[in-house]
C-alpha cells in the first residue's frame, strides 16, 4: 500500500505505461517506432488516434522520451527503450522539461495560438535534442488555425517534432493528415485489461475476485483508464476483510446496476416461452434490486448475438463464459433458426433504442419486451402465405415461428424445453416446410435423393441415393417443427423418391392425354407435333 503520508493518485493516473514495455495492445505501432528510431528514418509528425483511455497521450509523451533519452551516462541516442533515469526522461515524466511543450487544443483552439507555436518552433532546443510540440485533442483547432500551422507543419525544423492526438480523426482536415505519420491505437481487449487489472490490484494490496475484474474490463469497453477509473470505485466501494479490500462480482455489479448472466437468460426464457407475467415480475424484480433497464436490454442484446455467432459456429471463444452458460447458448443455436434470431435482434435493439431516449426508461424496456414476446407468437412471411394458401388461421394458439425454444425460468435447468408445433401431415409436406424454413439445398436433397419407409413424426425414416447430413438434417427439422426429432437410415430403397413420384405422375398425365381419340387423331395427322406443358399448373397442350 501507499505511504498514508502522500496525497493519493488515482489508479489512473499511477499506472500510466512509464515505458513502450508497458502500453497495452499496441504492439504493432511499437514495433513500427523501434524499427524507425534504429534506423533513422523518424517522422517529423506523429497522430495518434483512436478511442478515449487506449494510451494516445501517453504515447505521445513515451515518444518524446524516446527521441530525447540521453542513457544514464549521458551518451545514449534515441531508443525505443528510454532509461527513464537521465534527466531528459525524468523531466519529461514529471511534464516540466522546457523542450517538451503540452497544448490542450480544447482549450487553445485559435490561430494567435497556433502563431506561437510557429515563431518559436525557429528557436533551437535549450537542453534536449529535439523539441517536441505535444497537442492533444488536435480536431478541436480551428479551420484557420489547421491552416495556418500546415506550412510550419508540412517542412519543420529539423529539431522539431509534432505528437498530435485525437479520438475524432473524422474532423481532422485531409491536409493535415497526409502531412504526418498516423497510428490507429487499438481497443484493449478484455482479456489483457483483466491481466492488467490483476497486476494492479497485486501492486495495491488488494484482493479481488477474478469474475469481478472481468465485469470491470467488460465495462471498460476497451479504454484501460475507464477501466481504472472503475476498479478504483469498486475498491472503495468493497468491504474490508481482515483488513484489505475484497471485491467481488456482486459488488461490482451493484455499483455498475449490472443484472448477472444467469438474470438475463432467465429473463430471455420466459420472452421466448411467452410468459409475459412472469417477465415483467423478474424486470421488476431487477429494477428494485438496482438494474438499470438500458443495462438489462443490453444484456439481452448480447445474449442473443453470443447464441447467433454460437449458431454460425464461433462460440465458445470467450473465457467470460461459463460451462453453463456454453451449454445454454449451444442448445438456443440448435432450436433458433437464423431468421428467427435476426427478428429477436431487432426487435430487442429497437426497444433499446426505445428505452435509451425514454422518459420512462423501466415502462419503456416493459413494452419493448412486450412487443417482442407478442412479435414472436406471429408466423414468419413464408408460414404466413402457407397458412393464407391453405386456408389455416394465421394465428397459432401457443406455437412460435420465431421461438420454438423455451428456456425454463430457472437458469440452472436445462435450457432444451421446446414448445411443440403439430408436425406436417405428409413427408411432401415437411419437405416443403424444411425449404420454407431457410433450409433448401437440404430440402432439395430429400425431395430428389431420399425415400422415405417411415413417416411417424417426430420419427423418419429414410433410404438415400447420396448421403446426407443426419445430424443437420435433425436440427433444422427440430428448428422448423419445434418437435425433437429422431432421423436415421432404413434398409431397402423405400418409397420412390418425391422427384420420382412427380415425374411418374406427369409421365401418367401425358400418357393419358396423348390416349384420348382427339389426341391421338391430331398427332397421326402432324407426326411433327409435340405436346408440352403449359402454364405453372403444367397443363398439358399440343402444339405444332
Amino acid at each position: 500500500m501507499s505511504d498514508s503520508t502522500q496525497p493519493y493518485r488515482v489508479l489512473a493516473r499511477k499506472y500510466r505505461p512509464r515505458n513502450f514495455r508497458e502500453l497495452i495492445g499496441q504492439d504493432a505501432m511499437v514495433q513500427t517506432l523501434g524499427n524507425a528510431i534504429k534506423r533513422g528514418r523518424l517522422a517529423h509528425a506523429f497522430l495518434m488516434t483512436g478511442v478515449r483511455g487506449v494510451g494516445k497521450t501517453s504515447t505521445a509523451r513515451l515518444i518524446a522520451k524516446a527521441l530525447n533519452c540521453i542513457g544514464p551516462d549521458g551518451q545514449g541516442g534515441p531508443t525505443i527503450d528510454p532509461c527513464g533515469l537521465c534527466d531528459p526522461c525524468v523531466a519529461i515524466a514529471e511534464g516540466r522539461h522546457i523542450d517538451v511543450i503540452e497544448m490542450d487544443a480544447a482549450s487553445h483552439t485559435g490561430v494567435d495560438d497556433v502563431r506561437e507555436i510557429i515563431e518559436a518552433v525557429r528557436y533551437a532546443a535549450v537542453s534536449a535534442r529535439y523539441k517536441v510540440y505535444i497537442i492533444d485533442e488536435v480536431h478541436m483547432l480551428s479551420k484557420n488555425a489547421f491552416n495556418a500551422l500546415l506550412k510550419t507543419l508540412e517542412e519543420p525544423p529539423e529539431h522539431v517534432k509534432f505528437l498530435f492526438a485525437t479520438t475524432e480523426v473524422n474532423k481532422v482536415p485531409v491536409t493535415v493528415l497526409s502531412r504526418c505519420q498516423r497510428f490507429d491505437l487499438r481497443r484493449i481487449s478484455a482479456e489483457k485489461l483483466t491481466a492488467h487489472f490483476t497486476h494492479v490490484t497485486d501492486a495495491e494490496g488488494v484482493r479481488a475476485e477474478p469474475a469481478a475484474l472481468s465485469l470491470i474490463a467488460q465495462a471498460a469497453e476497451g479504454s484501460a483508464r475507464d477501466g481504472l477509473s472503475i476498479l478504483d470505485q469498486a475498491i472503495a466501494h468493497a468491504d474490508l476483510d481482515q483488513g484489505e479490500p475484497l471485491v467481488t462480482a456482486a459488488q461490482v455489479r451493484d455499483m455498475l446496476g449490472l443484472s448477472d448472466r444467469g438474470t438475463v437468460r432467465r429473463v430471455l426464457g420466459l420472452l421466448l416461452a411467452g410468459d409475459a407475467p412472469a417477465l415483467l415480475a423478474t424486470v421488476r424484480e431487477q429494477h428494485d434490486l438496482g438494474v438499470e433497464p438500458l443495462a438489462l436490454m443490453r444484456g439481452l442484446l448480447e445474449i442473443v448475438h453470443a447464441i447467433t455467432v454460437t449458431k454460425a459456429g464461433r462460440g465458445g471463444d470467450d473465457p467470460a463464459q461459463s460451462a453453463e452458460e456454453r451449454e445454454a447458448l449451444a442448445d438456443w443455436a440448435a432450436g433458433l433458426s437464423f431468421a428467427a434470431l435476426h427478428r429477436l435482434w431487432q426487435l430487442l435493439l429497437k426497444g433499446h433504442d426505445e428505452v435509451a431516449n425514454a422518459v420512462l426508461p423501466l415502462e419503456a424496456c416493459e413494452m419493448a419486451l412486450l412487443r417482442a414476446v407478442h412479435a414472436a407468437t406471429l408466423p414468419d412471411p413464408a408460414e404466413l402465405a402457407r397458412l393464407l394458401r391453405d386456408g389455416g388461421s394465421v394465428m397459432p394458439p401457443s406455437a412460435s415461428a420465431t421461438a420454438p425454444v423455451a428456456a425454463p425460468a430457472d437458469p440452472s435447468a436445462s435450457p432444451s424445453t421446446r414448445q411443440t408445433m403439430s408436425a406436417p401431415p405428409s413427408f411432401a409436406d415437411l419437405v416443403t416446410l424444411l425449404a420454407k424454413s431457410g433450409a433448401a439445398l437440404l430440402a432439395n436433397s430429400l425431395h430428389d435423393e431420399a425415400g422415405l419407409i417411415r413417416y411417424a413424426p417426430p420419427e423418419l425414416v429414410i433410404a438415400t441415393r447420396r448421403p446426407i447430413d443426419l445430424k443437420d438434417l435433425t436440427t433444422r427439422l427440430n428448428a422448423a417443427t419445434g418437435m425433437a426429432w429422431a432421423v436415421s437410415l432404413g434398409e431397402g430403397p423405400g418409397e420412390p423418391t418425391l422427384w420420382d413420384q412427380e415425374k411418374a405422375a406427369e409421365d401418367s398425365a401425358r400418357q393419358a392425354i396423348l390416349s384420348t381419340p382427339i389426341v391421338s387423331a391430331a398427332m397421326a395427322a402432324f407426326p411433327q407435333a409435340e405436346l408440352l406443358p403449359q402454364g405453372d399448373n403444367e397443363e398439358w397442350s399440343a402444339s405444332a
